[in-house]
């Protein structure tokens, strides 16, 4: 669903005291999207309704950290993750996203709920150069499958070497 778009190089910011919250379904059409996520995104309600949330999906975010996402909110975990977004204008923001399953009463995921919230700048200055080194490696593969099956062992092998989870590397960063 990413579309072919101008990025300008321009930061969008929110304040540290917002929150952008996204809902979607199990397919990963979004379903509600708050003000701020308006504001900041550039898009209409009735643009991102519906719509994948890979919308806002900028292209210098390494595939399989959206991979790695996947399958651990489909498994039923939650996960926190520095992300890079492109507005509808091609500007770009930041976000320190929690996305979250949501169960049913019978413990069946329903639908998935993010809260994102400003990252701190000392984070992004470490997390930047590891996101580079994502890229440049999916770079070398012409479809986005073969992207994130170069990158994503390269991941898990950052992780190994440091003796850390995920988790842990993105806590380590703030």
């Amino acid at each position: 669903m990413a579309s072919k778009v101008h990025l300008t190089g321009v930061e969008r910011t929110f304040a540290e005291d917002e929150i952008i919250v996204s809902k979607t379904d199990l397919k990963g059409r979004i379903t509600y999207a708050n003000r701020v996520f308006l504001r900041v995104s550039q898009y209409t309600e009735a643009e991102l309704l519906g719509k994948p949330h890979n919308i806002v999906r900028h292209p210098a975010m390494p595939r399989c950290v959206f991979k790695f996402l996947w399958d651990n909110i489909q498994a039923g975990n939650e996960v926190f993750a520095y992300v890079l977004n492109r507005a509808k204008s091609g500007d770009h923001y930041w976000v320190f996203a929690h996305i979250t399953p949501t169960f049913n009463d019978a413990g069946e995921i329903i639908s998935y709920h993010s809260n994102r919230r400003v990252p701190s700048r000392a984070a992004l200055q470490k997390v930047k150069p590891v996101y580079d080194a994502l890229l440049r490696e999916e770079q070398k593969y012409r479809t986005p499958r073969e992207q994130w099956e170069a990158s994503l062992p390269m991941l898990v092998g950052m992780l190994e070497k440091a003796g850390m989870s995920y988790e842990e590397f993105v806590f380590t960063l703030a």
